[in-house]
């Protein structure tokens, strides 16, 4: 059976799951909202499998699954451990371990990758967003937790681990490849001047954020003016790693007013963050950067600075993820890793549903299309050698 039809009825089967779990809200018009009305679903379609399917199931993979496509459904970077996994999940929590370096969630019941951090093992075998990891040391990742697929990625510095993908840019069945792990290094914050197309441009770009690196970038910001820059572009493109709040205030340095973001949940009260003027440290005229690949507290920034109309975002829809995630323990040992809270944009759009669309979208030269929730579908379409077309846009309309 060829790969992709697989994955296909993984994501139908999962989609399917999802819709009988939530069918008594439609069908049912006796209390629609009551919980055990959507059990009561769930256990008759569970037993008309027991007793119709072609073949008796193994019921424990199909809950097992049942659970991981309703967690997948509200929230790719969820995750179900078992008791066993748990405990690995937080021994190795606080341990410091080498890595491969991907950024990684749920896609279509297996593991998916966000981005990869530049100079890694991933980076370097040419993974990128939208490819999906098929199998860890040839085991499946469908259904596999995202938490404990990232203990099985990361091991010991110098050691390998195997994996195969299925590309977003290829076809027909997956690669298998070996990673060597390694300690991650993030790429330093950097930054340069354009002088050659208008107005003096500062340029910075991050691919990760810290409370450290937001003040790095405002060291930079302070450089770049004394340069002489009359303009600024903050380049988050790849900038997948990095808590909300490093978003929040990556965001203040540019705005010393108003509402930057703010976060609820079901049992999380508001939480909003204003902008403190003290902390702000520029009024240049600035373009915001992304791609597919900009998610976490980049995101935060960007929609911020969008809403705010302090900056235009120029590049492509971002990847969708900015939330509060605890793990809720459960009475046989085993724990739900899960969004309790999501941030949300000032004028209100969650960011994790929403994402980030940019006010001039400007797609990548390896992508050719988007899908129906504008998210970028990578096509192979080769770039002219040297050309960066989302900068060349990002100064262009700068200069406007």
């Amino acid at each position: 059976m060829n790969r992709r039809f697989q994955f296909a009825v993984v994501a139908s089967s999962t989609c399917l799951v999802v819709l009988l779990l939530l069918g008594a809200k439609l069908g049912r018009s006796a209390s629609p909202d009551n919980p055990y009305n959507q059990l009561a679903v769930y256990s008759e379609v569970l037993g008309r499998i027991k007793t119709e399917y072609v073949e008796e199931p193994d019921l424990k993979v199909v809950t097992l699954g049942a659970i991981n496509g309703m967690l997948e459904s509200i929230d790719p970077y969820a995750s179900y451990l078992n008791a066993d996994q748990y405990k690995q999940y937080l021994k190795a929590k606080d341990t410091a371990k080498a890595d491969v370096g991907m950024v990684t969630s749920k896609r279509l019941g297996y593991v998916g990758v966000v981005d990869v951090i530049p100079g890694t093992a991933a980076a370097k075998a040419g993974l990128t967003t939208g490819d999906v990891i098929e199998s860890i040391n040839n085991v499946s990742t469908r259904d596999m937790p995202l938490a404990f697929a990232g203990i099985l990625l990361q091991g010991d510095p110098g050691s390998s681990v195997e994996i195969s993908v299925l590309r977003a840019r290829g076809t027909g069945d997956p690669q298998k490849m070996t990673l060597n792990r390694a300690p991650l290094v993030f790429p330093p914050v950097s930054s340069r001047m354009v002088t050659d197309q208008g107005d003096p441009i500062g340029v910075i770009q991050t691919v990760a954020l810290t409370p450290a690196r937001v003040q790095e970038i405002a060291s930079k910001i302070s450089e770049l003016e004394k340069q002489g820059a009359k303009r600024l572009i903050l380049d988050l493109r790849h900038c997948a790693t990095g808590e909300p709040d490093a978003g929040v205030a990556l965001a203040n340095l540019f705005v010393d007013k108003g509402l930057i973001a703010y976060s609820v949940g079901q049992k999380v009260s508001r939480q909003d963050y204003q902008a403190v003027a003290s902390k702000a440290v520029t009024k240049l005229p600035m373009v915001v950067m992304t791609n597919r690949g900009t998610a976490g507290g980049a995101e935060v920034a960007a929609a911020a600075l969008l809403d705010l109309k302090r900056a235009e975002v120029v590049g492509e829809p971002t990847y969708r993820d900015a939330a509060i995630r605890k793990a809720v323990t459960l009475d046989d040992g085993s724990a739900v890793i899960l969004a309790v809270a999501k941030y949300y944009s000032p004028s209100g759009k969650a960011i994790q549903d929403n994402g980030v669309t940019p006010s001039v979208l400007q797609i990548e030269s390896d992508v050719t299309d988007v899908d129906e929730d504008g998210a970028p579908n990578p096509q192979p379409a080769p770039a002219k050698p040297g050309l960066d077309e989302l900068m060349d846009r990002a100064i262009k309309t700068l200069n406007k």
